[in-house]
């Protein structure tokens, strides 16, 4: 008997191949003439006793995938070693076309707080062997966690250098926060986009696999299981549930943020029960032990548009309607039990926009806010923001992305109010290769001392924040990379901040 023809019929006899609602053909292993392995691999999800591994068959990434379209069984382990000899768990996973021959397997019976190696195989291929981690058991006695967070890394713009360091750093796992990819095309003096603007399944499919084949993006993931969420750039700049910034139908956006979802579970290893529906749920929490708590939120999906005409605006009644939302009638009340229930130390709470308030314009009586971020929804912030306070949570952290710079703020009950209540921290990463309009740094740095609890501000700097949690402090460290224009740039640390236990507000860390 051939090897694969013994692979497929151990898989069919073993119990672990199930009857789908995919109609397809037989099961069977095509003649690869190179590595289908060409977008790596990746973790993600870790619980205390399981882990999500993923890969994604392409022989031919740019094309497509270049698979054929039939039913690809691919065998994968997990190890205590990463020479792969201590395998603990094994099994085989159907890469299947109607979902890009992607692999989602969801290991479970792991130990807690464990590395372990993992590979994947098929015909005579196998996979790089990457490492990841699971997390310590929600009741467990946690004295630190290590983790970092990042966002919005546009290809066209520089390298993903920072991903390079990342994956040297000494750490639990990576959030990711969103705009993993950019939709959209241009000209650019260091790298180009394949393909124009991304519409249809198979746009979205290749400019993933243009990201996915950059070494330093695959270093890290190799590296860490990633906990992830989406952005606006997955799918369209700045859309709003199902209202889009370009000139589309509604059933033409419909489909459009239907195929985005689709190419976007296709690509990350996340958690979800995927369905070909158009809605996709992806707020999720995480137990970090007694430590923390991670909730991860989208404030993409269920918002509603964005008032005052987008941009920046001054505020008009729209931002400040009751019935204005970034989350959605369901996850706000999710959200409020997430953090009703923990006991946790410390309340993490992952999501893509800035939530403290900010006024650009200098001039006295005048203001400009972003109407994308939490700033186009005040209501909407203030009840969150009530809620933490009203009900005591226990140290709450706010970590965002998508603005491009690092920004620190005090989340105040009354951001008018210089003597109102801190309730909680907020730390904005930089992006890993997308730029913040040069234009509006000095604009910042003028409006600063017009927004006291803004505490720093850097605008020109590219890399992700290192988090370094234990029962006495929060501490945050600002990682930035010299250039992204240059496959060799450095890192350092801009500076380092504090949230102290009990002790609401952040402080330098000197």
């Amino acid at each position: 008997m051939k090897r694969r023809d013994f692979l497929i019929t151990t898989l069919l006899t073993s119990g672990l191949a199930t009857i789908d609602p995919w109609e397809s053909q037989a099961a069977s292993i095509p003649e690869f003439s190179q590595s289908p392995f060409t977008l790596g691999v990746a973790s993600g999800d870790p619980q205390s006793d399981r882990i999500i591994i993923w890969t994604r068959l392409a022989p031919k990434p740019l094309e497509g995938g270049g698979m054929p379209s039939l039913r690809v069984p691919v065998a994968w382990k997990m190890a205590e070693d990463p020479e792969m000899i201590k395998i603990v768990r094994q099994g085989m996973a159907m890469a299947i076309p109607e979902l890009g021959h992607s692999v989602h397997v969801d290991v479970t019976q792991l130990e807690a707080n464990q590395v372990y190696w993992y590979q994947f195989e098929v015909g005579n291929y196998k996979s790089a062997i990457a490492r990841t981690k699971t997390l310590p058991n929600p009741d467990a006695s946690v004295e630190e966690i290590k983790f970092a967070f990042a966002s919005c890394q546009d290809w066209q713009n520089g390298y993903f250098v920072a991903h390079q360091h990342l994956a040297d750093e000494d750490l639990d796992f990576v959030v990711f926060l969103g705009d993993y990819i950019y939709e959209r095309s241009g000209k650019t003096k260091i790298r180009q986009h394949l393909g124009e603007e991304c519409i249809t399944l198979e746009d979205y499919r290749n400019r993933y696999a243009q990201y996915k084949g950059d070494r330093n993006l695959q270093a890290a993931h190799h590296r860490f299981p990633w906990i992830m969420t989406w952005d606006d750039h997955e799918v369209d700049n700045n859309y709003a549930n199902l209202i889009p910034e370009d000139e589309q139908t509604l059933e033409e956006f419909r489909l459009r943020r239907k195929v985005a979802y689709q190419a976007y579970y296709e690509h990350t290893p996340i958690r979800v029960s995927f369905q070909t529906a158009e809605n996709m749920a992806i707020y999720r929490s995480f137990q970090l032990g007694n430590l923390g708590k991670l909730i991860v939120l989208d404030t993409r999906q269920y918002r509603t548009d964005q008032p005052c005409g987008d941009g920046g605006q001054p505020r008009c009644q729209g931002a400040t309607v009751e019935t204005a939302t970034l989350l959605g009638k369901e996850q706000e009340q999710w959200l409020q039990a997430q953090l009703t229930n923990s006991s946790a130390s410390w309340n993490i709470m992952a999501q893509q926009i800035m939530m403290a308030q900010y006024d650009i314009d200098p001039r006295p009586k005048k203001e400009l806010f972003n109407m994308d971020q939490w700033d186009g929804y005040v209501d909407c912030r203030r009840r969150f923001l009530s809620f933490l306070h009203e009900n005591k949570i226990s140290n709450p952290v706010v970590i965002t992305g998508d603005i491009h710079s690092s920004w620190v703020n005090d989340l105040k009950l009354d951001f008018d109010d210089l003597q109102s209540p801190t309730v909680a921290t907020e730390f904005v990463a930089t992006s890993i290769s997308s730029v913040f309009p040069i234009r509006y740094v000095a604009a910042v740095n003028l409006t600063r001392r017009n927004n006291p609890h803004v505490k720093f501000f850097n605008g020109t700097k590219h890399g992700y924040v290192r988090c370094t949690v234990t029962p006495e402090f929060f501490k945050s460290d600002f990682r930035a990379v010299s250039t992204i224009s240059s496959v060799n740039a450095s890192i350092d640390t801009l500076q380092s901040f504090v949230v102290k236990n009990g002790q609401p507000g952040v402080q330098i860390n000197s």
